[in-house]
């Protein structure tokens, strides 16, 4: 079996994941933002919401070990992960342009949205599974998973990157489409879900899977998804440490920091594109120079490096915005933006590595078991993912209860229906915006910058310290282990 990764493999494989991101980019990033400034929901409307959306991802997360399982036992002349990349990229399309092209208000429209999120949470973990479950069987040497891991990473936050900017440039503010954020928001959930379909298109036509053996295909039952899990004690570790980081990671982009930003400085989508442009362009400047840096420093010089970056971003973050006066702008601004630069290139760092030490554990699995386990093992880190985005959401959704966030929302979402009514000019509801955003108390928009900064610092330190005590799969011991699997093959093969 050849297991070294082509240079087809190599390009074909990342790309696909230029659009898909921009998709998940849009659908988890943003429609939150759709629903509080363009539905006007009660207080009992408003959490029940939040309910349904946790609940969604809790199932998601537990139906993504089923997935990895189905995967697995997948036997097709296309290969195990092709089809169910295909299936769960037309079916999660169709699902998003229904999720920003919901006309309906009030109760009416929070069944809408409960169904169409169950669903979502179902077909794309379809895609989600098969995409990443690829990783390790394109790449079986260490450093052929790094390239190939960065690489992907760095396309993915390419089309990250392009939804931070497209999303809220075309929705809000003076760009929007059709001068209003309803029209825009069904327009740019096209736009994104074609090139969500051309690049899962191209790595699904020109990525050489290998095609397993008919003969190998297993039913797996639920007992053993749970029983691989549980036996490797390094996934577990690994698991809970990227579960509680995500949790951190996510808080500042689900929503906190869009409030924040257009409370502190207008209703401007421009000015939340370029508050992540930097951030995201450095992301992309650390994958390509990754490979690089691993070769230089070890994982946890690496992982030290990175958690403390986005500690002190986060600290700095909060530092300007108590102390900067809201008479510089633009100072303000900038400073928060440099701020959100240092912390977004910690955070893309540490992803990476956890990329890494999560598919590494299919090698601990198969040294201590004998079995890779490729498909069940590589559904742990988006069932962790998806627990992660169900916590935050929830913390996101609570805190804007707490503070009262829809009091302002509320009154935006009903300027941006009259006008996409045709009840009011835009220049009427421009100005309206406008006053309804300079009559925001301070303590409001203080009380999202502390919940977006300090939130976020405890739980990096945590997962941090979690990893330094429990996770030993250390390069060295990486190297031992693939070593030894290879030894107990060459002596099979000579029996």
């Amino acid at each position: 079996m050849n297991t070294g990764l082509s240079k087809r493999n190599l390009w074909a494989y990342p790309v696909g994941s230029v659009g898909r991101d921009m998709a998940v980019g849009m659908f988890t990033g943003y429609l939150l933002t759709y629903v509080l400034f363009t539905k006007s929901l009660t207080g009992a409307q408003f959490a029940s919401l939040s309910v349904i959306m946790m609940a969604a991802r809790v199932f998601d997360a537990f139906n993504d070990p089923i997935m990895g399982n189905i995967i697995e036992a997948t036997r097709t002349r296309f290969g195990k992960f092709k089809p169910w990349i295909a299936i769960g990229c037309v079916l999660s399309i169709v699902v998003i342009i229904l999720s920003f092209s919901n006309p309906f208000q009030g109760w009416t429209y929070v069944a809408v949205f409960g169904v169409l999120y169950f669903i979502y949470s179902i077909v794309f973990t379809m895609n989600d599974i098969a995409y990443w479950g690829m990783v390790p069987a394109l790449a079986r040497q260490a450093q052929d998973r790094n390239r190939l891991t960065s690489r992907t990473v760095f396309f993915a936050g390419v089309g990250q990157f392009l939804a931070g900017v497209i999303v809220p440039t075309f929705t809000a503010g003076s760009m929007v489409i059709g001068g209003n954020a309803i029209t825009a928001y069904r327009v740019v959930a096209i736009g994104v879900c074609s090139l969500f379909f051309v690049f899962q298109l191209l790595t699904v036509l020109l990525v050489r899977e290998e095609i397993p053996d008919q003969t190998e295909a297993e039913a797996v039952g639920l007992g053993k998804i749970f029983r691989v899990i549980r036996g490797n004690d390094q996934l577990v570790w690994g698991g809970i440490c990227f579960l509680i980081f995500s949790v951190g990671q996510l808080l500042l982009g689900n929503g906190l920091s869009v409030s924040y930003l257009y409370f502190s400085f207008g209703y401007n989508g421009l000015l939340l594109s370029i508050f992540s442009i930097l951030g995201n362009l450095a992301g992309a400047v650390l994958m390509v120079r990754f490979a690089a840096m691993s070769d230089r420093y070890s994982r946890n010089q690496l992982m030290k490096g990175g958690t403390w970056m986005p500690v002190a971003g986060y600290l700095a973050m909060l530092a300007v915005g108590l102390a900067v006066p809201s008479s510089f702008l633009a100072v303000k601004f900038s400073l928060l933006t440099l701020s959100n630069l240092f912390a977004f290139l910690g955070q893309t760092l540490v992803y990476l590595l956890w990329m890494i030490c999560i598919a590494n554990t299919v090698e601990y699995n198969e040294w201590k078991t004998g079995r890779r386990e490729e498909g069940i093992i590589f559904s742990v880190r988006p069932f962790m993912t998806k627990l992660a985005g169900a916590v935050a959401q929830f913390l996101v959704m609570m805190i804007y209860l707490v503070i009262g966030v829809r009091s302002v929302t509320n009154g935006i979402s009903e300027w941006e229906n009259a006008a996409s009514a045709g009840k009011c000019t835009i220049e009427e509801k421009v100005l309206q915006i406008e006053s309804l955003l300079n009559g925001v108390p301070e303590a409001k928009t203080n009380g999202l910058l502390v919940c977006m900064t300090i939130l976020p610092v405890l739980l990096l330190l945590a997962a941090y310290g979690i990893y330094r005590k429990r996770f030993v799969i250390t390069e060295e011991f990486y190297e031992k282990m693939i070593k030894e699997i290879a030894e107990k093959q060459s002596e099979g093969r000579t029996e």
